[in-house]
């Protein structure tokens, strides 16, 4: 099937997203910058592998690219997830509507609070529009086109969020197919678009009016249709390690938390650092082992032990050079911490300041890109 029209927005915001790919994901893990003074072997007597930990553990950081169907909620999807593995807490990021299908990142237990990463990046919808009269392919392509780059949009007022006008940017647009007044349609944009809003705007440039008939969501920063499991699928993986003992189906549905955010950079600590970090406190130079290549001031980072365990993602407060130069100073502030304390043991004394972490004022401590996502992330980003 050949589209009928493909349109990109401006090609800077467009390269932009190359970082939510998995080649960018493989060179922050690989493409590491080694502080030799800090160098050191990881414990084996603390925490684990995320591949090697013991099931419970494993579940408790588990993450699961589920392809939601359509009839119910995504709350309910959930429900029955956690129901699945007997689990006390489990949750999703970005919620679909209950007719919409798709991909719905969902974390078990502890990996329920890296969830809000996944709304820096970019969503890609499929789309089923119903235009009300008959229009010339040539100018549904045009009045598409008029929507790439930043646009505004106010939640419907049956969405969850506060009804305010705030900017929206579409990365790429294609009408892939038309059959009579039923329109096909791919959307890249970003996180927290209204595709419904977006379509009914499409109907009144036309003059025609236009509404949306189906939805899917087929991409959530790197994660693609291909990646995603079914409810069912879990069902039966846990009913056969309930009858053999056998989790290797459970294992291949269900993924480390540390798997599903390569796309952040990493910023690798010593042992003597991972639990004070898990008590809050802000990582320092002398606490680094490696970090990613390119790592810029004010990006989100990943704060990995040793055995690459999610310990915290946190707001970077120095670039490669200058942790690269430096010997003391805070490097990040921490945003959300994953591991639970205790995992590691406690090198620290509350009468000490820890060389590798280091104590900053409030004012410091300010609002990250972070927090700013998490309060959107209840929204109905397809209603």
């Amino acid at each position: 099937m050949n589209p009928i029209n493909f349109q990109i927005a401006d090609k800077n915001k467009v390269a932009s997203l190359s970082r939510f790919t998995r080649e960018e994901g493989r060179k922050n893990d690989t493409q590491l910058v080694k502080l030799k003074e800090n160098d050191e072997v990881s414990d084996a007597r603390y925490g684990n592998v995320p591949i090697d930990r013991p099931l419970q553990e494993y579940l408790k950081y588990g993450f699961i690219a589920l392809d939601k169907p359509r009839g119910p909620t995504s709350h309910e999807v959930v429900a029955w997830v956690r129901k699945i593995f007997r689990t006390d807490r489990a949750g999703h990021s970005g919620t679909l509507d209950p007719m919409v299908s798709g991909v719905l990142p969902v974390g078990l237990g502890s990996a329920t609070k890296a969830l809000s990463a996944f709304l820096l990046g970019p969503k890609e919808y499929l789309s089923v529009a119903r235009i009300h009269d008959s229009v010339p392919t040539s100018q549904i392509s045009s009045v598409l086109s008029e929507f790439l780059g930043t646009i505004y949009q106010k939640p419907p007022q049956r969405s969850s969020v506060r009804r305010a006008t705030r900017t929206r940017e579409i990365y790429e647009t294609e009408l892939i197919e038309q059959v009579g007044n039923l329109l096909l349609i791919r959307t890249l944009c970003e996180a927290g678009t209204y595709i419904r809003k977006l379509i009914y705007d499409y109907g009144e440039i036309l003059k025609v009016g236009a509404t949306m008939a189906e939805l899917r969501r087929t991409r959530v920063c790197d994660i693609f249709e291909t990646d995603l499991v079914r409810l069912h699928d879990l069902y039966e993986a846990q009913a056969t390690f309930a009858e053999s003992g056998i989790d290797s189906k459970i294992r291949e549905f269900v993924k480390p938390i540390e798997h599903a955010l390569c796309f952040l950079k990493q910023v690798k600590i010593r042992d003597s650092a991972v639990d004070s970090v898990c008590h809050g406190a802000q990582l320092a130079v002398p606490g680094v082992v490696s970090f990613s290549a390119g790592l810029r001031k004010n990006d989100l980072v990943r704060i990995l032990s040793g055995k690459g365990e999610l310990v915290a993602l946190a707001d970077s407060q120095m670039n490669a050079e200058e942790i690269s130069a430096a010997n003391h100073g805070v490097v990040t502030l921490t945003k959300r911490v994953i591991m639970e304390a205790g995992t590691y043991p406690k090198m620290w004394k509350k009468s000490d300041k820890p060389k590798e972490t280091e104590e900053v004022s409030e004012a410091l401590i300010k609002k990250s890109v972070l927090d700013r996502l998490a309060e959107e992330d209840d929204e109905n980003t397809s209603e």
